[in-house]
């Protein structure tokens, strides 16, 4: 993990990894982007063990995906339901009730992303294994949020010379530390139930804080970074649930 704010360079340039079979194109497509030296949280092996919280969100790892894919940073107001992007999410009539979502309510000041087409159905992807997996609405919201400080929901590949060890994909999984393959966690589906594989392994995940979940599995520097998108996750989850 790197700490040091000085070594986030940032990066504008970015590419799609291409893939060798129509699947793979649909769903498995990482997006490669020069120069981010971090990404927030790096996931490693799956694990059990709580780590301690910190006092505040970790800014850089936000700016630097921020300033790669052009995007708002967090500290840039943006309004609406969902994203700004919310027309392109179906309303559902039958949502779960967010006392599911969020029955520990929010910690602390929330930040909020529009959404592009890529990160929706990167979003749809995390909410279906949520439910392939048995980890219901209360773990969809942990997954999304996690993704979204760990790549800001893209399916980001490796990022060369400035990768942050090998860490990819959705969670930034790390195939170094058992995790699978450079392609396993690249694709949307497989992370996904990878993410939430290791949260069901953490006992009582249910009744932990979503910041608390979430760091257990990931063993992030900046813990307390997960709970800033607890809102967001859980409006992506009610209407795409």
């Amino acid at each position: 993990m790197q700490q040091h704010l000085t070594r986030w360079l940032p990066a504008i340039a970015k590419t799609a990894v291409a893939r060798t079979t129509a699947v793979a194109q649909n769903r498995r497509a990482a997006l490669t982007v020069a120069g981010v030296a971090a990404l927030g949280g790096l996931a490693f092996a799956p694990t059990a063990v709580a780590a301690p919280v910190t006092s505040g969100p970790h800014a850089g790892a936000k700016a630097a995906i921020d300033l790669a894919t052009g995007k708002k940073t967090a500290t840039e107001a943006v309004t609406s339901g969902l994203t700004n992007g919310s027309d392109k999410v179906p309303t559902k009539a039958d949502r779960p009730a967010r006392e599911k979502l969020m029955p520990h309510g929010v910690e602390g000041a929330q930040s909020r992303i529009p959404l592009d087409d890529a990160q929706l159905d990167n979003a749809k992807a995390i909410v279906q294994a949520a439910k392939e997996t048995g980890v219901g609405e209360r773990g969809a919201v942990i997954g999304v949020a996690t993704s979204l400080q760990e790549s800001k929901l893209y399916n980001l590949g490796h990022l060369g010379a400035y990768n942050d060890h090998d860490s990819e994909g959705l969670f930034q999984q790390r195939p170094s530390s058992g995790w699978g393959t450079s392609e396993q966690i690249t694709d949307p589906e497989y992370a996904s139930k990878a993410f939430f594989g290791a949260l069901k392994n953490v006992g009582g995940w249910q009744n932990l804080p979503l910041t608390s979940a979430a760091q257990t599995v990931q063993v992030s520097a900046y813990p307390y970074a997960y709970a800033q998108w607890e809102e967001q996750a859980a409006d992506i989850v009610q209407q795409l649930w």
